[in-house]
């Protein structure tokens, strides 16, 4: 390389590096005295959004205030924390402005110009009319204030440097607002546009690349959300039941519906705070859900069929060789110590094979409906029999123990390779000895 061909590099580069610069530089908003009072029906169709969006839950640390932050997201790339936005003028957002507030939700950029990482996902909320987000500042300036320091983040090298978030935006970030479809009823219209922006359903149920931004050709495919895996909510969905508008609706609303299993983990907390929203927009987003799962093929149609006459019928349970159509390559061995532990601390709720044929589960849903049994890995499931399901303290709702520290892994392994292979016609997992001493340790760590 000659010397005027390294000069010539070397400006293109400085050019390149300045013009970087220059476009992921991000001015501070002057810090205001937000307004007092705020019209009532605009908190409230704040309050509407907040709910839809479960922006508490990642706003507010375990034990802690409302929307005060702390809260731990552990990623792939370190540990994120939700930001205070309570009204506290030093600790949270009470001297943002209206304009400020609106830049970090369309923009993914802070009050003071800092690039903000997109676990807020701002890719969502940038689709959302001025309205809507004038309303959810309404709503969130009028919260509690909170004095609370947000933790820094915890980041390796080189996601901790924020100026590639600039990077990251111009390749990924579209700013492009929401549109509805006109051959669409107004209904479906409200639910896609609650689905894809405030409420960023894509954000857990979509795949991500190496990079974190989501594979936008694999919209709602299945994703990741906090250690537990997001099922897919189109056509590719394993629950043994397809899902209807009106079953949707009873699980985001109450967590629970006939012949699906009960929502755990992150789901959990969105639709404890969709039991607070607005019904006919709860019914609204079921109704797109829905249409984008589609309805199901001859074959989905046959398996789900199938899958209700084991749960009326109270099959499964009592031998797992009689299964027709059943895999083969099992472990004998484990099935048949799984099949002892689900005897002795599974069947009294879920089934047992000494029940009169037709005599439902008396507390819970029959594992031939069970979606966790029936995914391509048995991570949630895992986790449901490490963890159990309760409701939020004070209410009622679903139950079941944790069973963390009265199984040993080699007796969970044992357990979840019968639970596949009892109640469902799909291929053994491998490698669930493995799996199980994977999930044990995320827990431990707090994951």
């Amino acid at each position: 390389m000659s010397r005027r061909t390294r000069l010539d590099f070397l400006l293109v580069l400085v050019v390149s590096i300045l013009v970087f610069l220059a476009l992921s530089w991000r001015g501070e908003i002057a810090p205001v005295e937000p307004p007092k009072r705020f019209d009532a029906a605009q908190i409230e169709r704040g309050a509407n959004l907040a709910a839809i969006g479960d922006c508490v839950s990642c706003h507010t640390a375990p034990e802690g205030k409302p929307y005060a932050g702390g809260f731990a997201l552990r990623t792939m790339y370190g540990v994120l924390y939700g930001t205070n936005i309570t009204p506290d003028p030093q600790t949270g957002i009470g001297r943002w402005s209206q304009d400020a507030f609106v830049r970090a939700m369309r923009e993914g950029v802070s009050r003071d110009g800092r690039h903000l990482y997109p676990a807020f996902p701002y890719d969502y909320f940038t689709r959302m009319t001025d309205d809507d987000l004038h309303a959810l500042y309404a709503f969130i300036m009028t919260r509690e204030p909170v004095s609370a320091r947000t933790p820094e983040h915890d980041l390796t090298f080189p996601f901790n440097i924020r100026l590639l978030l600039s990077g990251w935006k111009m390749l990924f970030l579209d700013r492009q607002v929401f549109a509805g479809d006109r051959s669409q009823s107004r209904d479906w219209n409200r639910g896609a546009y609650l689905s894809e922006t405030i409420g960023h359903c894509g954000a857990c149920h979509t795949p991500r690349n190496l990079l974190g931004a989501e594979r936008k050709r694999r919209h709602f495919a299945g994703g990741q959300a906090e250690g537990w895996h997001a099922p897919a909510l189109d056509a590719s969905s394993r629950a043994p039941m397809p899902w209807t508008r009106e079953s949707l609706f009873r699980y985001l609303s109450y967590g629970a519906s006939e012949r699906h299993e009960v929502a755990a983990g992150p789901m959990a907390a969105v639709v404890h705070n969709l039991g607070a929203a607005n019904e006919q927009d709860v019914r609204a987003i079921a109704l797109y859900v829905a249409s984008i799962m589609g309805a199901p093929d001859e074959a989905r149609q046959k398996r789900a069929e199938d899958a209700l006459a084991m749960a009326r019928e109270n099959l499964g349970a009592a031998d797992v060789s009689a299964r027709s159509g059943q895999p083969e390559g099992g472990d004998d061995a484990a099935i048949e110590a799984g099949g002892e532990i689900y005897a002795g601390a599974c069947a009294l709720c879920h089934g047992s094979a000494e029940r009169r044929p037709g005599a439902p589960s008396a507390e819970a849903l029959h594992l031939a409906l069970s979606t966790s049994v029936s995914l391509q890995s048995p991570g949630n499931l895992i986790r449901i029999i490490f963890q159990g399901i309760a409701p939020p303290d004070g209410e009622a709702g679903p139950f079941m123990p944790g069973f963390h520290g009265a199984l040993t892994d080699e007796q969970v392994a044992a357990l979840v390779v019968y639970l596949r292979a009892a109640y469902t016609d799909r291929p053994p997992w491998p490698h669930v000895g493995r799996e199980v001493r994977r999930v044990r340790q995320q827990l431990a760590r707090g994951h």
